[in-house]
């Protein structure tokens, strides 16, 4: 039985293809992988969450913030599962590339991708934004410090993957701290009656204190609630460098969800009414403006600002891993140029890290513009959410014998809930942003007329996630006869 045309590798393939494109593997437990999954979240703790502030109000931040974490929660339950039936380094584009064919797993990976390239850029640009507010060496902000980030970090990776997952969580275990010692100071200066203080838009359909914009603007305010949870979908791209993935992956993915939903209501609460809604909806650094009621410097606001820094680092840091693993993958099966999936030595994919950091740095020095770079990665995290949930819907019917170590609470319920409020949530980006969204339109359709045009039919069949869709092609046929 021959494999199918989209799976069939070209004739010429070396025999050391694979072995020239292995990752370290057992490199990280689920303490790390816990730790890189709260690292890809937590500089959206200390910035941008509030723009939805804008938006929606309180009340319709917070609802968009509830539904959002739901969206979030049901979806890692979903991967969990996922990833212990599958732990490749592809992530999300191995599951759909299992339930949905070559072509939905191209549109999943390129989804992903998008995501994980323009995210990083628009965090360096944040970056550059705080080293100039804090003073830094008196450095500006700009294409140096873009630089330096890039050329720093990148480097930290190419050392090898279990150095690096050691750095995020020591840098993230420093912003965590922080926001709870926040989270202390500003306790006492809570007040309730601060929560809905932004004026009420009369024009607005429902409109009221608690929702100043009306009903509209909960979900218009859906993707700033993204942004307590936007990247902990990146764990299971560390599936080949990790001890007993089909255990340590859903172990971790849990955790990392439950620290992230603790923190996201504990800093959204505490900021908001220490000082008011209406003060910190535009704010750069909101949790630093929460401190600061007289815009007078404090201690402790110091301390949280050089701690937003540390925030921005992490999730800078972990981002560029998560890019570099989903376009090796990608690369390895072929979807993408083969040469990005070669990696050094110490088993680093060091072109899969060297150009996604070429691209970023030249995106942040270009534009300039960070909050447009993030709208169009929510974008690609929005198609590639509805398409990993769809993913676990697909295969809990076609292959309902499938082991599964782990099972998903609540089944193909659970990924329904995560579907329909992905495909809302990526409507809610033309609310917000449509030139973003389009931007984003527009590479994904150049990527897929990449895929259909060439790519598709070079294939590598000996790739982890092929092999696997070739497995399950083979018994299904051998099932009908």
């Amino acid at each position: 039985m021959s494999l199918p045309s989209a799976s069939r590798e070209p004739a010429g393939e070396p025999d050391d293809y694979l072995e020239r494109r292995k990752l370290r593997r057992g490199s990280a437990g689920w303490l790390l992988l816990t730790g890189l999954g709260v690292a890809y979240v937590v500089s959206g703790d200390y910035s941008g969450w509030n723009f939805g502030l804008a938006e929606g109000g309180f009340g319709g931040l917070a609802i968009a913030m509830v539904l959002m974490g739901a969206m979030y929660a049901c979806m890692v339950f979903a991967l969990a599962e996922l990833s212990s039936i599958l732990p490749t380094a592809g992530g999300g584009y191995g599951f759909a590339r299992r339930a949905l064919g070559p072509w939905g797993g191209f549109l999943t990976g390129t989804a992903i991708l998008i995501e994980y390239v323009l995210a990083p850029a628009a965090i360096s640009i944040f970056i550059g934004d705080y080293v100039e507010s804090l003073g830094l060496f008196g450095l500006e902000s700009g294409w140096p410090v873009y630089l330096a980030c890039f050329v720093l970090f990148i480097g930290i990776h190419l050392w090898g993957v279990g150095e690096a997952l050691r750095f995020s969580f020591v840098v993230t275990g420093i912003a965590v701290a922080a926001l709870v010692v926040f989270a202390l100071a500003a306790l006492p200066e809570f007040d309730a009656s601060s929560l809905d203080d932004i004026p009420v838009d009369s024009s607005a359909f429902g409109a009221s204190s608690w929702l100043p914009m009306g009903l509209l603007g909960i979900w218009a305010a859906f993707p700033f609630g993204m942004w307590f949870f936007l990247g902990v979908e990146g764990v299971p791209l560390a599936a080949e460098e990790t001890r007993e993935p089909a255990r340590t992956l859903p172990r971790a993915i849990r955790w990392s969800m439950g620290i992230l939903v603790v923190l996201a209501l504990m800093t959204f609460l505490t900021a908001a009414g220490a000082r008011g809604s209406a003060a910190v909806q535009d704010a750069g650094n909101p949790l630093v403006e929460a401190l600061q009621p007289d815009g007078e410097a404090t201690v402790l606001s110091r301390i949280v600002n050089y701690a937003g820094l540390a925030g921005l680092v992490a999730s800078f840091f972990s981002l560029i891993y998560a890019g570099s693993r989903q376009l090796f993958a990608l690369s390895r099966a072929g979807y993408l140029p083969r040469f990005l999936s070669l990696t050094s030595s110490r088993r680093a994919p060091y072109l899969g890290l060297l150009v996604p950091g070429a691209i970023g740095f030249a995106l942040a020095a270009g534009s300039g513009n960070g909050a447009r770079m993030l709208n169009i990665a929510v974008f690609g995290a929005t198609i590639s959410y509805a398409l990993m949930s769809l993913s676990h819907i697909v295969l809990r019917r076609r292959e309902p014998e499938l082991p599964r170590p782990y099972r998903t609470p609540g089944g193909v319920l659970t990924s329904s809930v995560a579907l329909v409020l992905a495909c809302a949530a990526l409507v809610a980006t033309f609310l917000v942003d449509v030139t973003a969204a389009f931007i984003a339109l527009a590479v994904y359709i150049v990527a897929l007329a990449y895929f259909g045009l060439y790519s598709r039919r070079h294939l590598v069949a000996k790739a982890p996630e092929e092999e696997f869709a070739a497995l399950a092609a083979a018994e299904a046929e051998l099932a009908r006869d």
